[in-house]
């Protein structure tokens, strides 16, 4: 295997694990909504956390759906351009995520 074909098959490594990670993560932030929506509806306590879960979901799913269009693409220079952006979107999700887990611990401590 020469270098060109090994850059190629890391390019499309990196795009599976994309792919299959932001699917997981759909489901992560739909259970995480769902919880926070009981938590709410017995508490009575409003926050803006499932709000941005939301988002963050959309994030995920726009991440997953390019990183499958890049797995489908057969230009190798659009695959990369197309993986890049998965992984910046990507990126960004799990910046968000964590910053709605410092959302709701925060909230948690101060009720």
């Amino acid at each position: 295997m020469n270098d060109s074909q090994a850059k190629v098959f890391l390019e499309e490594d990196v795009c599976v694990h994309i792919f299959t990670v932001s699917a997981a993560m759909i489901g992560v932030c739909l259970t995480v909504i769902g919880l926070l929506r009981v938590v709410i509806t017995l508490d009575k306590a409003d926050t803006l956390a499932d709000d941005f879960l939301a988002l963050d979901a959309v994030l995920y799913l726009v991440s997953c759906l390019l990183s499958y269009w890049a797995l489908r693409s057969r230009r190798y220079a659009r695959m990369h351009r197309i993986e890049q952006i998965a992984d910046t979107i990507f990126i960004v999700a799990l910046l968000l995520m964590v910053g709605v887990c410092g959302f709701i611990v925060y909230s948690v401590v101060l009720t």
